[in-house]
């Protein structure tokens, strides 16, 4: 059985050749149209990690068009099967951390854990969910700064 990575945990440092990438909020259409003026030029800087089977992990930034940053998330996803009395179950950990920055640079957000079974003898009927919301920690909200500024450090440039 192979182990995931070291990143593959919500906060983690992020692996050396992990490289955001920067888009527009807004399409281009949605600028010209005028129907977007508010958040024109506003950028999300995205990280996408994949670690095969043993789970994904997403960072995203939203900043402003002076570069200031408005909210950050991240967020883990591990799956799994097991069987159980004969059947296939299968099985999603999902654990975030999200919000908005204020703008003295406070974070005001949630940290989500959120557990899902499937069991493929009844596929067509609803998954069981369980998911609990939390104040993040200081500890959380520290970590989440240090990920937050190591993806800018990362993040190309804007085009605005």
């Amino acid at each position: 059985m192979s182990r995931a990575p070291k990143w593959l945990a919500l906060l983690a440092a992020l692996p050396d050749d992990a490289v955001p990438t920067r888009k527009p909020v807004a399409s281009p259409e949605l600028i010209v149209s005028g129907k977007a003026d508010a958040i024109a030029g506003w950028d999300s800087i995205i990280v996408n990690l994949s670690a095969g089977v043993a789970g994904l992990r997403h960072v995203q930034l939203t900043l402003d068009a002076d570069g200031k940053l408005l909210s950050a998330g991240a967020g883990v996803l591990f799956h799994r099967t097991e069987h159980r009395d004969g059947r296939i179950v299968t099985i999603y950990d999902q654990e975030s951390i999200g919000g908005r920055y204020a703008d003295d640079g406070s974070f005001h957000g949630t940290r989500w854990e959120t557990h899902t079974e499937q069991d493929h003898e009844h596929a067509d009927g609803e998954p069981e969910i369980t998911s609990t919301p939390s104040e993040p920690s200081n500890e959380d909200i520290r970590a989440l700064n240090v990920l937050v500024a190591e993806v800018l450090r990362r993040a190309p440039k804007s085009a605005s």
